[in-house]
């Protein structure tokens, strides 16, 4: 195993025993295990072992590692149904666009699953922090797609 990897075990172990809420608070689990790593060598091993940021117990985020998806859309879909209800704070449609706001970090998850469930109204998304930019094929498909989201929000 070279470094990288071996580090990328480590942050795998540590996330998948504690519930960490910070960059911060990783990089020092880290450090207690030998492993002296900058903040930008971090956020760059967060984003490419898919970790995000996902409400926690008592208000508190954690990271949290993405359900794998690959088993097809079925799965996609309750993934989705299991996450827009607590990631998913409002949704506006503007002609063949749709502006999904979710909670802080909660955009790279939401538009991840938007995604991998290639509804045929959806070009594609963008995401940034909590704003997803849903890029729709056409103004009626924004309207289904609106109506699709919006049941997932907590009134």
């Amino acid at each position: 195993m070279s470094d990288k990897s071996d580090r990328h075990a480590v942050i795998r172990d540590i996330v998948s025993a504690h519930a960490v809420a910070s960059q911060e608070e990783l990089r020092r689990k880290l450090a207690k295990r030998g492993w002296d790593v900058t903040q930008s060598t971090l956020s760059r091993d967060l984003r490419e072992l898919r970790l995000a940021r996902i409400p926690g117990g008592q208000g508190r985020a954690r990271y949290a590692f993405p359900e794998n998806t690959t088993a097809g859309g079925e799965v996609a879909l309750a993934r989705l149904e299991r996450m827009l209800p607590e990631l998913l704070t409002g949704v506006e449609g503007v002609q063949a666009l749709v502006v999904a706001r979710t909670m802080k970090s909660g955009a790279q998850p939401v538009a991840e699953v938007l995604d991998q469930l290639e509804w045929p109204d959806v070009a594609g998304t963008i995401a940034g922090d909590d704003t997803v930019l849903i890029i729709c094929r056409s103004p009626e498909g924004t309207e289904r797609v609106l109506r699709k989201l919006r049941a997932y929000i907590r009134v």
